[in-house]
């Protein structure tokens, strides 16, 4: 069954103060988000998503990725995905969308990225907290990347869609002053190769 898109939307915030200080180079935040039909809604417990999956996460991936790439082009520093399916669906449908290799590689090989997708996952009626969090494309210690993206769509999702989001960011946050992870280990005496600190 081909992807039901019933919107797209394309969201940009450019902060130019914050914390009672202007920001030097304003930095940017983007989102990119359809809102689908639920390829399972109906349907009951279905034990093999994985025809939805291949059928959707390509063209959800390609869409969504092109879209921010429109507004950042090669100046994009941070990443991450997430989704909301309604209370129709399973939490598995919306992590479906989002957690493959054939939605979030569409992004990654994009943007050149060493880093996993971060992400974020829930249920929820019209208007749920749509919270994308973001971290560097290259570098999972750069704490000055660690941002998340906070909205919310009046009408969506419906009890029979899911919203599919990818953020992006420009810039770190803005006026970081709290160091990177590798300083934390660094003075801890841990291994600096290893910014999980694990």
């Amino acid at each position: 069954m081909p992807t039901e898109i019933r919107r797209t939307i394309l969201n940009i915030q450019t902060t130019h103060l914050e914390g009672w200080k202007k920001v030097e180079t304003p930095t940017k935040l983007v989102s990119a988000i359809a809102i689908i039909k639920n390829p399972w809604f109906g349907r009951g417990h279905v034990e093999n998503l994985r025809p939805e999956i291949r059928e959707s996460g390509p063209v959800l991936g390609k869409l969504l990725t092109d879209m921010i790439l429109d507004v950042t082009g090669d100046t994009l520093e941070g990443y991450g995905k997430a989704s909301v399916v309604g209370m129709g669906g399973e939490l598995e449908h919306a992590q479906a969308l989002t957690h493959t290799l054939w939605f979030g590689n569409q992004f990654r090989e994009a943007v050149d990225a060493k880093t996993y997708l971060v992400f974020a996952n829930t249920r929820g009626a019209a208007g749920t907290s749509l919270m994308i969090p973001l971290m560097d494309k290259h570098d999972g210690g750069r704490r000055s990347h660690y941002q998340t993206i906070h909205l919310s769509i009046p009408d969506a999702p419906a009890e029979d869609e899911i919203i599919v989001a990818l953020g992006a960011s420009v810039g770190g946050h803005p006026n970081h002053r709290i160091g990177n992870r590798y300083e934390d280990l660094k003075e801890m005496g841990r291994d600096v190769e290893n910014p999980a600190g694990v």
